[in-house]
């Protein structure tokens, strides 16, 4: 069968996460599943390269699925996508895939984007889209260096959300960036594959570093516990998004 590649975009504040669920039909999985399966007359399943969590943004998320046909006017194909799914989602680009792409399994690495913003005054036309933070100033400088020791090949299972999680934890972590301006700070995570709620532990966990709750030297026990609770709070999702997704 014909496999489909698709960079989509969506504001995920009033959605429940990617993944589809029988509790809501508001999930970004469940629009494009219905939104394309109306079109082609039957049901279609679209896979997204990662489950980002509910009230998270995706500039980059890519996803493919699988159709009885090939599609001459992908361009017309685009628009009639964009034409019934909500003004929060939009499809990108579309393009031919080998029928064994996968957007989750074939993907080498994934960054998302968080992002804090650190002034007094609340940017109201950012508010969606940013962690307003403004308990403590910030040590950027300490953030770097706790930041520098999470990355590379760890078990992060401290930085996981899901408790019962029995899959294997290993990641690879291959960079983490940070960038201060005047009002803002951002820390990009690129990696292999993130677990549950990780990008956000993370954050969490250099915010506490940052403000002095924690200090640089926790890193390294934190990671060799194990232990969720020795890691910081989970970020709130509003702060961030999956820019790109790398093949």
């Amino acid at each position: 069968m014909p496999n489909y590649k698709i960079l989509v975009q969506y504001v995920g504040t009033k959605y429940k996460g990617w993944q589809i669920q029988k509790s809501t039909e508001d999930t970004i999985q469940g629009k494009l599943n219905a939104v394309i399966s109306r079109m082609v007359g039957y049901p279609v399943e679209v896979i997204g390269s990662g489950r980002t969590d509910a009230g998270v943004h995706a500039i980059g998320q890519v996803a493919n699925f699988h159709i009885k046909s090939h599609v001459k006017d992908k361009k017309g194909f685009i628009d009639e996508m964009n034409q019934y799914l909500p003004t929060d989602i939009a499809v990108i680009k579309m393009q031919d895939v080998d029928e064994r792409f996968h957007s989750r399994f074939s993907a080498k690495s994934k960054t998302y984007r968080y992002r804090i913003y650190k002034d007094r005054i609340p940017d109201v036309f950012n508010r969606k889209f940013v962690y307003f933070y403004t308990d403590k100033e910030l040590d950027v400088e300490k953030m770097k260096k706790a930041a520098a020791l999470m990355t590379g090949e760890h078990d992060f299972k401290c930085f996981c959300g899901n408790p019962h999680m029995k899959k294997p934890t290993v990641r690879n972590v291959m960079r983490i960036d940070i960038e201060e301006s005047d009002k803002e700070i951002t820390i990009d995570f690129t990696g292999n594959g993130f677990l549950q709620n990780m990008v956000r532990i993370m954050a969490g966990t250099l915010i506490e570093v940052g403000n002095g709750t924690r200090g640089v030297g926790s890193i390294a026990p934190m990671l060799k516990s194990l232990d969720r609770e020795k890691a910081g709070f989970t970020a709130p999702p509003q702060g961030l998004c999956l820019m790109k997704v790398e093949y």
